[in-house]
């Protein structure tokens, strides 16, 4: 249950819609099975699996599960190349001519189409927290492409819904340089990790490195080049660490071993479910917190309207 990864994005003027409502429509827009000629597919699909009943939302509090299931077939490029080659040497040798550009076109799309049948699908979930009272909404996602899939499927499914990526005042470069060069410049309860990514401003490249004292001087020195820290190691007082990216991402997601405790002493009854839904409500109060926290070390949001 416990996130990998969050993208944030504001929710901007949500159409308001109670938790049972939200379910049915969730259900109007429910995964389904692949057809022989779908590439992909997207839907929304239980967060508890069997344990949920058929149950599309969690709802505690005011904070929000959502799951939802990718489907895709997996045919690779050389499979396909290496057929149209072939069909194109056969038919340049039976008819003495050479293939035009558009039949090559027409053979490929031929081609995929007839082998996407045989593919083999992968299946990824994708969860989504929204916490309907802070205007929030954070997805388990490792890449802005696949948490904006998911977004879409939620607009179609309500209809409309206004967001925007989460903004701060400062950007999260120019922090996270600050945060690295001058240590007096660190809030109180940040703690450095030992990840770190460094942008150059001309075309040297980008430097990563890990398991590294980013206190030393070799670090200070590349700092003084120009170059500037476009991921950093972070944690929040032992709460919550994570890779911080210039995106306003938080990548690498590990929460703090008190929270962890805390939810393994509850009491669950072993029952999937309320296992599940104790998680989820934890880690979503501490996700809430500590995304506020972060705005404050980034001298707070910056509001950008209700721009879609």
């Amino acid at each position: 249950m416990w996130f990998k990864n969050l993208l944030l994005y504001r929710v901007h003027g949500a159409p308001e819609i109670d938790h049972t409502a939200l379910d049915e429509v969730l259900g109007d827009h429910a995964a389904v099975a692949l057809g022989s000629a779908d590439a992909r597919r997207l839907g929304w699909t239980p967060p508890a699996g069997r344990a949920g009943n058929g149950q599309y939302v969690h709802d505690i509090q005011g904070h929000r599960l959502l799951s939802a299931l990718r489907q895709e077939r997996l045919l690779p490029a050389a499979v396909v190349r290496e057929e149209v080659e072939e069909r194109i040497a056969d038919i340049e040798q039976a008819e003495s001519r050479r293939v035009t550009r558009q039949e090559k076109t027409a053979l490929k799309e031929e081609i995929t189409e007839a082998l996407l049948p045989q593919a083999f699908i992968r299946r990824q979930k994708i969860d989504l927290w929204w916490d309907s009272r802070g205007g929030l909404l954070g997805i388990n996602a490792a890449s802005r492409p696949r948490a904006e899939e998911v977004l879409d499927l939620l607009r179609e499914t309500l209809g409309s819904l206004k967001v925007t990526p989460l903004s701060a005042q400062t950007l999260p470069i120019r922090a996270m340089t600050e945060w690295l060069g001058d240590p007096g410049s660190r809030p109180a309860d940040m703690r450095l990790g030992d990840q770190v990514e460094l942008k150059a401003k001309g075309d040297d490249g980008v430097l990563r490195a890990r398991q590294v004292d980013l206190d030393g001087d070799d670090m200070q020195q590349l700092l003084e080049s120009g170059r500037q820290a476009s991921k950093l190691a972070l944690g929040i007082d032992g709460r919550l660490n994570f890779v911080l990216t210039d995106e306003l991402a938080l990548k690498s997601l590990r929460f703090g071993d008190a929270l962890i405790e805390e939810a393994d002493h509850a009491d669950d009854g072993d029952d999937a479910l309320a296992r599940l839904e104790t998680d989820f409500i934890l880690m979503a109060q501490a996700l809430a917190d500590d995304t506020a926290r972060l705005l404050e070390w980034l001298g707070g949001e910056a509001r950008t309207g209700d721009a879609a």
